[in-house]
């Protein structure tokens, strides 16, 4: 009986102390790791004094900027892990309206642009979320992701109280900001900050346009920490009563930060975009940001008690289209990789950067609560696959009869105004123009051209058009013969004061011996991927040694099991676009710097994959897939 008694004291202890064990790990797990639960929630993010606080507790923001319109969908979950591994507190992100809103009365918030789940995911993963949604983003998107169809609008003023840019603006967040209210901080949600518009001191061409943005965010429920981004030099002119001024930089110049605390001398001190690197150029060498520069920059704001978001800290890919352009000193179109050289690659690959970021911000602890980071995610498998053997040919006029179209005009149209889609014009791709001419001679295109085009007669290749080249000597011949440009919109200039001058195709007369061409026939040829699967009933032709260009090349790539992360490399192709299994990769160009395409596994079915390939002048006629990209020859950022 004694013994009995002793055995029952001593399961009493093991239970109290087992309880015990329990007790301090629901306090770690509720008190530590979900401290943003147990928050009253009723201040949020503040910026009153020097210093941020959030629900009342200091607070520095250590953020990461990823965008999920560049990220595959099925990689959310791994890009915000390592972000969360890395020491980052607070993901930021773009919302671009163009993806948003491609037609007039066509919204997309699904899938790959399922922003409301991106949002929930990083609040899963316990990161605070800064939200930008512009309705001006840049982000080196084609138009600064404003939709195209606005400039359907002869007169129209881009972020400016415009009426019709006011009255698009109001339809489209009337659409996106109810679903973005109930995620934020104060309703229990991730958001604890939102950036009204984006640098726009760097345009101000309207007084009253940025209190505009701020009541239309405002006016929807809005109601957490409103910010403004700007460069030094145009912080007071971008700038907005009642929204915290932030600075964008890459150099840490003691000047330019005096130049914020002037303005606002009570507030806290943000860079609201580090830039850790930068993005490509066609014809340009691959811009890259020394590590070691990166990170004494970052330690050094840091040690000044500042905030900071890393733009980017993942970069990802512009698949398709996407990509904008530069407008000065000339024209120039930027490259599809949105790699950045950032701390995690274009294909979330860990680089030098992001371990030497890591241990830097393992001695900051204020980036979740616990007093280690969490592990490194394991990395996806890469694998180089067996080329794809191109063996079916079409050309592209055999492919025409699959257009939308074609149209009539006597004058040229440029793209935006074409009756496609639904009378929202053709946003991107290229455009077939074609008349008829009945002798030779000088043929000028007047800087009409935006921003490339093939010039053909009776569909013999006979010279280009860019924005450099205004001339071209056309063959003498006898009767009607046909004369083609292939136009093609190389992207929209994303930055700077001549928005509203970016429509594409031809956009102005094209003269023959000074005498404006007239009576064109004219085909959409946007490559969306309803076009794609129409050509599954063009006739295709087996390929032959000599085949025609501009043409598409069909090939098949297999790959066994689960498929893995690739790289399409085309040597000996000069210039075209990718697909598979009907998805735009993005362009490829023979000029460089990028060499790769990055192909992520969830793209890519367990089997046969369809590869499609529009070359525009010469082609090799096999794809290859490596296990490493290719971004070119790599210069640092001066």
């Amino acid at each position: 009986m004694v013994v009995l008694r002793i055995r029952n004291v001593h399961k009493r202890k093991y239970a109290l102390i087992c309880l015990c064990i329990a007790g301090f790990i629901m306090y770690r797990y509720l008190g530590m790791s979900g401290r943003g639960r147990r928050m009253s929630r009723k201040v949020g993010l503040c910026a009153n004094t020097s210093q941020f606080t959030l629900e009342g507790e200091p607070f520095r923001i250590i953020g990461g900027s990823i965008h999920y319109f560049r990220v595959p969908r099925a990689y959310w979950r791994d890009r915000l892990m390592k972000m969360k591994a890395c020491g980052i507190n607070t993901l930021t992100t773009y919302v671009p309206w163009n993806l948003h809103q491609p037609e007039r009365e066509v919204f997309s918030f699904q899938t790959q642009l399922d922003l409301q789940a991106y949002i929930s995911l990083a609040a899963e993963m316990e990161l605070w979320v800064i939200l930008r949604p512009g309705p001006y983003i840049s982000s080196e998107l084609d138009l600064g992701g404003l939709p195209s169809w606005l400039l359907q609008d002869s007169s129209m003023r881009l972020r400016t109280t415009h009426p019709g840019f006011i009255q698009a603006v109001n339809t489209f967040f009337d659409k996106l900001i109810p679903k973005l209210v109930p995620l934020q901080f104060k309703k229990g949600g991730p958001i604890i900050a939102v950036q009204v518009e984006n640098e726009y001191g760097s345009f101000a061409k309207d007084q009253s346009y940025m209190l505009f943005i701020k009541e239309a965010l405002q006016s929807r429920g809005i109601s957490e920490l409103l910010l403004t981004s700007d460069k030094h030099k145009t912080l007071k002119s971008g700038g907005v009563d009642g929204a915290l001024r932030t600075v964008k930089l890459q150099k840490l110049n003691q000047r330019n930060i005096q130049e914020l605390t002037a303005i606002q001398p009570n507030n806290p001190t943000m860079v609201m975009d580090y830039w850790t690197g930068w993005y490509d150029i066609w014809g340009e060498l691959h811009h890259v940001l020394p590590p070691e520069d990166m990170v004494s920059t970052v330690r050094e704001i840091l040690r000044r008690g500042m905030s900071v978001n890393l733009y980017m800290f993942h970069g990802g890919s512009s698949f398709g289209f996407m990509s904008g352009a530069l407008a000065n000193p000339s024209y120039r179109a930027l490259v599809p990789s949105y790699d950045y050289d950032a701390p995690l690659s274009e294909s979330g690959e860990y680089t030098s950067k992001y371990h030497l970021l890591r241990d830097l911000l393992s001695r900051y602890k204020n980036t979740g609560g616990s007093d280690s980071l969490p592990d490194m995610p394991v990395l996806h498998y890469r694998e180089a696959y067996e080329p794809a053997i191109m063996y079916q040919h079409l050309s592209l006029w055999d492919a025409l009869s699959f257009t939308e179209g074609p149209f009539k005009s006597t004058k040229p149209v440029n793209m935006e105004n074409l009756p496609v889609n639904n009378r929202n014009g053709q946003s991107y791709g290229y455009t077939l123009y074609e008349t008829i001419i009945t002798r030779g001679g000088l043929l000028q295109s007047g800087d009409n051209v935006r921003d490339r085009a093939l010039v053909f007669v009776d569909r013999s290749y006979i010279g280009l058009f860019k924005r450099q080249s205004l001339e071209l000597a056309v063959p003498d011949g006898k009767g009607r013969r046909t004369l083609s440009l292939l136009v093609e919109n190389c992207g929209r200039v994303h930055q700077g004061r001549e928005l509203d001058k970016q429509r594409k195709g031809l956009v102005g007369d094209i003269l023959l011996n000074n005498i404006p061409l007239r009576d064109f026939t004219i085909y959409s040829l946007d490559m969306k991927p309803s076009f794609l699967d129409s050509l599954y009933q063009a006739p295709w032709k087996s390929l032959s040694e000599t085949p025609s260009f501009p043409g598409f090349f069909m090939g098949r790539l297999f790959a066994y099991g689960y498929p893995s992360d690739t790289f399409v490399k085309l040597p000996g192709w000069e210039k075209g676009v990718v697909f598979i299994n009907g998805l735009n990769l993005g362009r490829y160009w023979s000029i460089g710097p990028q060499q790769t395409l990055y192909l992520p596994g969830p793209f890519l079915n367990s089997g046969i994959n369809q590869v499609i390939v529009f070359e525009e002048q010469e082609g090799d006629f096999k794809v290859h897939f490596e296990d490493q990209a290719d971004l070119g020859m790599a210069a640092d950022i001066q």
